[in-house]
């Protein structure tokens, strides 16, 4: 894939009681031109912990492939899972060492509880309840601010992600192609939803 790819996408993250969910459409461009209609912008990191990107492809596999890394190392080593905020942390310490163009939404849950930050690429982390990036984050934002509680279940923030996606490629033309979906629970761990499961769900609240 070429560096110039993913530069226009959604991706959003939802911090709920019993977990995170995150949501990307699969569209990735070069411009004007739609280079690729199944980009996969959600990666698995460990079984408690994932991450969405938005920006350069090779960028963002080099982070990726980093902090799993890191994320594996860290469990040989102490016999025992990282926190999320450790690795966003360390994460952060990547980035700021050698900036990537890659914005990064990172999230999970451990002993804390469930959580999500959002990186830039130069390293700045910040912790919120809900996060959108990318070209067609404005949208998103709109479902987000409107329907968004500090009290909902995964099972809520499944369908909300849904519908913050789904207007994000509605008036973005940057975003389309289809809804990846995965959540992470102390129960399941990570878990990315079959296509014919979200395409199932959209059509539920369409």
């Amino acid at each position: 894939m070429n560096d110039k790819e993913l530069k226009g996408t959604t991706t959003l993250g939802i911090t709920c009681k019993d977990g995170v969910v995150f949501a990307t459409e699969r569209r990735a461009t070069m411009g004007n031109l739609i280079a690729h209609k199944v980009a996969d912008k959600i990666f698995k990191i460990d079984d408690h912990i994932g991450a969405t990107i938005a920006g350069s492809v090779s960028h963002a596999q080099t982070l990726m492939k980093y902090i799993t890394a890191e994320s594996a190392l860290y469990r040989l080593r102490n016999g025992e899972e990282i926190g999320v905020e450790a690795l966003a942390t360390l994460t952060s310490n990547i980035l700021r060492s050698a900036p990537l163009y890659v914005q990064t939404l990172l999230g999970g849950t451990d002993s804390k509880g469930p959580a999500l930050y959002s990186l830039d690429p130069a390293g700045g982390v910040i912790k919120d309840m809900m996060i959108s990036t990318g070209s067609g984050s404005m949208m998103a934002y709109g479902v987000l601010e409107d329907r968004y509680s500090e009290d909902i279940y995964v099972e809520e923030g499944v369908e909300l992600a849904i519908r913050g996606i789904k207007s994000a490629m509605e008036r973005d033309a940057f975003s389309g192609n289809g809804i990846r979906l995965a959540t992470i629970t102390q129960e399941e761990g990570f878990v990315k939803f079959p296509d014919e499961e979200v395409e199932r769900k959209l059509k539920e609240i369409s």
